[in-house]
């Protein structure tokens, strides 16, 4: 005799909406962006109250999405304004018991195209005022992202 099988209905959970940020009455807070081409800088570069060259200052909220980020970041630095330009998110942030830097990747941007990143908030990437911002800028002719000569199909 086959045993008759029961599937019990799964709840799932929905995202809740986050509630918008009044800009014209929440004061933004001052985000340091480290850029770097090719490549994010490596973690030790945090190290023992050193940072890297290339900061740009952002005054953003924490609704800002990772588009309108890379935007800003456009506007500082002309070598991300090519089309097919990567531009990797990655948040640093000090681990306090162990007393050094961690970096964790929060997502990517292709200059030109829609991806799946685009719209991705800095709150619900679970960034926390006073982290680092850590950001790769890769042009489409760099080997490992898709750039190089077109495939001849």
């Amino acid at each position: 005799m086959a045993a008759a099988s029961v599937i019990a209905p799964v709840a799932v959970k929905e995202k809740t909406p986050v509630p918008p940020i009044d800009r014209k009455e929440v004061c933004p807070f001052l985000l340091r962006v480290f850029t770097n081409t090719g490549r994010p800088y490596h973690i030790s570069e945090f190290s023992r109250g050193n940072l890297p060259p290339n900061q740009v200052s952002i005054y953003t909220w924490m609704d800002a999405t990772l588009k309108e980020l890379a935007g800003l970041i456009k506007q500082m630095n002309p070598d991300a304004r090519r089309k097919g330009t990567f531009i990797d998110f990655y948040v640093v942030f000090p681990q306090v018991l162990q007393g050094k830097y961690v970096q964790r990747d929060i997502g990517s941007i292709c200059v030109g195209k829609k991806g799946a990143d685009d719209m991705a908030t800095l709150k619900e990437k679970r960034f926390v005022i006073g982290d680092y911002l850590n950001v790769a800028i890769s042009h489409p002719m760099m080997a490992g992202r898709g750039g190089g000569r077109p495939r001849p199909y």
